[in-house]
């Protein structure tokens, strides 16, 4: 008569057994926001709220070789690749949009949420630290002269009653500007590198002005083209994020802890000689 009891006590011990390891691994599967089967969300145990969850999105200006272009579909470049020391330490994919350059460097993207840092060979200078937070300085530059391959323009001074190519809301826009008002030059505004540079091969302007970086990387490409000036500007380029925001803050600080260990530990010289070819001037 105590036949059925007996076998009954074991199948529900067994059942409410099975429950709770199923319960455990369930919670083990989604215990966590970060909606990665698991993994911890390092972006938020480190006070950051990202504009995208999962991923570090960046805005610059396309393109401006080598810092940052169009590969087929992906976005490449030095730049790309010393944020991406950001993204991976934090567990993020890095996500690439094309704005125009005075949203990234006026603070209006970050403001908008259309980004969480901002790139693009962007010199740290009184104007932009006023309205958006900066990180520390990773590499220097300067401004240079591009014409065209034999032209007789060694200088601005050269480029007297002559048309002088600028990219807009440049640095070296100002430096033409500048310069114009002095030498009797005229300046002629591009929105983008590109057509900077190619109405330098058609003729349309004498010269351009921009950062020796771009220039010479262009010169590359293009041999009926050269550089025949620099210009000391003395001149450092820096990220961007959102100014007097604690995710901005974080982001900034994130970034110079891992460019002072990546010099430190030879990445960053890799990194520099992947792109222009040399080892960074130390």
């Amino acid at each position: 008569m105590n036949i059925v009891p007996t076998l009954r006590k074991p199948r529900l011990a067994t059942a409410v057994a099975s429950v709770a390891v199923l319960a455990l691994a369930l919670a083990a599967c989604g215990g966590d926001d970060s909606g990665g089967g698991g993994k911890s969300d390092k972006a938020k145990e480190a006070g950051i709220t990202l504009v995208k969850p999962g991923k570090l999105t960046v805005c610059t200006h396309l393109s401006y070789k080598p810092f940052e272009y169009k590969d087929g579909t992906k976005v490449i470049g030095f730049d790309v690749d010393l944020l991406d020391l950001v993204a991976k330490d934090l567990g993020l994919e890095q996500e690439v949009v094309s704005i125009e350059w005075a949203q990234v460097t006026s603070g209006a993207a970050y403001q908008a949420k259309k980004c969480d840092m901002g790139m693009g060979a962007m010199t740290i200078n009184d104007s932009r630290k006023a309205a958006i937070g900066i990180t520390d300085p990773y590499m220097d530059a300067t401004q240079v002269l591009l014409v065209k391959k034999g032209a007789p323009y060694k200088s601005l001074e050269d480029l007297k009653g002559k048309k002088v190519g600028v990219q807009a809301d440049t640095t070296g826009k100002d430096y033409a500007l500048a310069a114009s008002k002095k030498v009797g030059f005229e300046v002629v505004v591009f929105n983008d590198l590109a057509l900077q540079t190619n109405n330098v091969k058609s003729g349309r302007v004498d010269a351009a002005v921009n950062d020796n970086g771009a220039l010479y990387s262009f010169v590359k490409e293009n041999p009926d083209t050269e550089v025949t000036a620099e210009f000391d500007t003395g001149e450092q380029y820096g990220f961007a994020a959102k100014k007097d925001d604690p995710s901005g803050t974080k982001l900034i600080a994130k970034f110079n802890e891992l460019l002072a260990k990546a010099k430190s530990d030879g990445t960053y010289d890799e990194i520099f000689k992947k792109w222009f070819g040399v080892e960074p001037k130390k």
